[in-house]
């Protein structure tokens, strides 16, 4: 078996489908060959300008189902915080009255004002550009998707290859000290975050599903979501005032990942990587397609593009979206090295 892990895939179908394809993981049924084991990292919806929510809405949907439509012998779906946002943030939304939502958030984020009104109508989100942006190409059957998923142990918090944990963004010692544990590898870490997992979906049966401490999305009352689906690395000494005196909302410390393992994520893509962390970052212009690792040695940390042998953290993210295809990378978890074409 060839085991691989792609980045987001918050992009058209057909362009997943070649980034698979020109890797030379299709068969000619158009689905994944017999000797590919894919690891898809999270985040499988919300993507594209506005005029394209509805088409990226089904798109969305139909990347999901048909990794689903493999068995898990060559499929594993990670969830992000896209795709458990539909049974949290978005929970009680119909399509009729999310489209009204949207279309409340959209004046609001292009026209900023109070959004007192809005807030008081829908609690169940921080702010109008959730609704405008991040989570703007909802509808009612991904919920249902993503519950039957859940619900059948197919999207996965954490799946591990070789000594690598595979997460959709990054978790540390204080996350996995929340939950009671202190994994001593890769196999241990995946095991506890998803029995955790498995614990708070085995009794839900109504209501949005509950992953506290680990995630907790956003509402009107606590503000932005935050936790292990939402991380991202940061330097700490060079974050905003309002990140400094208090505990970070979607930062961590690569310092406070666990050092027995490296980790594997999504999440998050060049630019915002070297604009999080520029006095690890090359002086490079950030570009979408490649995998891109951090080095953590002591309190000396690198962020570079390939992969280091000696990463601590890699990321897949390329901006599926905004990379030609034939420029996107994929982790060969085998080698830990970009696959070869």
């Amino acid at each position: 078996m060839r085991h691989v892990a792609v980045g987001d895939p918050q992009a058209p179908f057909e362009t997943f489908l070649r980034v698979l394809d020109g890797h030379g993981l299709l068969g000619d049924d158009g689905r994944l060959r017999r000797d590919v084991h894919l690891v898809s990292m999270g985040d499988h919806f919300d993507f594209g300008k506005p005029e394209q929510r509805e088409r990226a809405a089904i798109e969305g949907e139909s990347i999901l189902a048909w990794l689903a439509s493999h068995p898990p012998e060559q499929a594993t779906i990670l969830v992000g915080n896209h795709d458990v946002s539909r049974v949290m943030e978005l929970f009680d939304f119909s399509d009729e009255a999310f489209l009204e939502a949207h279309r409340a958030a959209r004046a609001l984020y292009e026209r900023p004002g109070d959004e007192t009104a809005f807030l008081a109508k829908y609690p169940s989100v921080p702010d109008a550009e959730c609704l405008a942006r991040d989570y703007s190409c909802f509808t009612a059957s991904q919920r249902v998707l993503v519950t039957e998923l859940l619900k059948t142990r197919r999207l996965r918090l954490a799946a591990h290859h070789r000594g690598l944990l595979l997460v959709h963004a990054g978790v540390t010692e204080e996350d996995f000290a929340s939950i009671g544990a202190t994994p001593p590898d890769a196999a241990a870490a995946a095991a506890s975050l998803n029995a955790f997992l498995d614990a708070r979906l085995d009794p839900w049966t109504s209501g949005p599903l509950d992953l506290a401490p680990l995630h907790q999305p956003g509402s009107a009352a606590r503000g932005e979501g935050r936790g292990v689906l939402y991380h991202r690395p940061c330097d700490p000494t060079t974050q905003a005032p309002d990140r400094l005196d208090g505990p970070p909302r979607r930062r961590f410390d690569p310092r406070r990942l666990p050092a027995a393992f490296p980790q594997a994520i999504g999440h998050v893509r060049d630019a915002k990587c070297r604009e999080l962390m520029p006095g690890w970052s090359p002086a490079t212009p950030a570009l979408d397609g490649p995998l891109r690792t951090l080095v953590v040695d002591g309190d000396t940390v690198r962020y570079q593009p390939g992969c280091a042998p000696d990463a601590r953290l890699y990321f897949t993210d390329g901006g599926m979206l905004h990379a030609p295809p034939g420029a996107y990378q994929l982790l060969d978890l085998d080698s830990r090295q970009p696959l070869r074409r």
